[in-house]
């Protein structure tokens, strides 16, 4: 079957980076909150990913348009700022370790000013990986991943099948920190529902505090059609968190967490309210902008559920 190119799902601060597709859907699809969810992973020939990278190299050099490329090349190319590349799709580091160093090694060859490659990152994908891998991938300008680690509560883990346990992900953080490479974790507001909402928010600030990740991004939980935790709250048998139950559990997490020096952010569209700061020099500026909205109780201050988004 031939690769098919991923639509761009990128984290936020990705906006200005070139996209370069590695592989197609996620290799951890049993998360019932997600929208890969039972999707089938593609892994793209090395051969295909040369050609794109030399595509990319014609066009911002000469101004050539090979027919043979996909027009998404060249709309991303257009808006590049030529310092930054995204490996796509959900997990491009399950790309195995020697094709991964020689497409990034050509990739510097062709681009010897790029400054830094981020990807999305399972824990499995990091554990599965010596410390001299994951620094020889360091090496090649691979500066940042960007881990779900959703909620640190372990049954909350499991009951929505991520896969991996709270220790993995810590143990990930450590050999990735280790290397050199920034790490960025993202967590869930609302994923355990009600009755596990601040078992969860608890534990996830600690498990952050142990990871003490370089960026931590929190989204609020949205149901999917298709997914089964969205089919569980059909059934009543998931009650979701309302928005300032939401905001509450961010609360909980921010004023919990211990971290050395970390950007914290709940920019992301799902959320109904954003905060962002440096932890923990600006804990308490942060903290009092979500007292305001949780005392107030105003749904004029939240975002409206039509802007929203994943």
């Amino acid at each position: 079957m031939a690769f098919a190119r991923p639509e761009i799902i990128r984290p936020p601060s990705e906006w200005r980076s070139y996209y370069l597709p590695l592989t197609s859907g996620c290799s951890n699809n049993t998360c019932t909150f997600c929208n890969y969810y039972g999707t089938r992973l593609q892994v793209r020939p090395l051969a295909e990913v040369k050609e794109e990278i030399d595509a990319l190299h014609q066009f911002l050099r000469l101004g050539i348009v090979r027919s043979d490329m996909p027009p998404i090349v060249y709309a991303v190319a257009r808006g590049w700022d030529g310092r930054r590349v995204f490996l796509q799709d959900a997990n491009a580091l399950v790309y195995p370790q020697r094709p991964l160093v020689e497409a990034l090694a050509y990739l510097n060859g062709r681009f010897p000013d790029l400054e830094r490659v981020g990807t999305y990152a399972t824990a499995g994908d990091i554990l599965r990986r010596t410390p001299s891998e994951l620094k020889e991938l360091k090496a090649l300008k691979v500066g940042i991943f960007y881990l779900g680690l959703e909620s640190g509560d372990d049954d909350t883990l499991a009951a929505v099948g991520k896969g991996y346990t709270s220790q993995q992900m810590i143990e990930a953080a450590r050999l990735t920190k280790e290397a050199g490479i920034l790490l960025s974790v993202m967590v869930i507001l609302g994923l355990a529902g009600k009755r596990n909402s601040i078992k969860h928010a608890l534990a996830t600030a600690n498990v952050l505090s142990a990871m003490d990740p370089d960026f931590v991004g929190a989204l609020t939980l949205t149901l999917i059609p298709g997914t089964p935790l969205y089919e569980q709250a059909q059934r009543g048998e998931f009650e979701p968190l309302d928005p300032f139950q939401t905001l509450a559990e961010l609360k909980i997490i921010i004023e919990h967490s211990r971290f050395t020096r970390c950007f914290f952010s709940s920019m992301h569209a799902s959320n109904y309210f954003s905060v962002r700061g440096w932890l923990p020099a600006e804990r308490d500026k942060m903290l009092k902008a979500l007292d305001y909205v949780l005392s107030s109780r105003n749904p004029a201050l939240l975002r409206p559920e039509y802007a929203r988004g994943l």
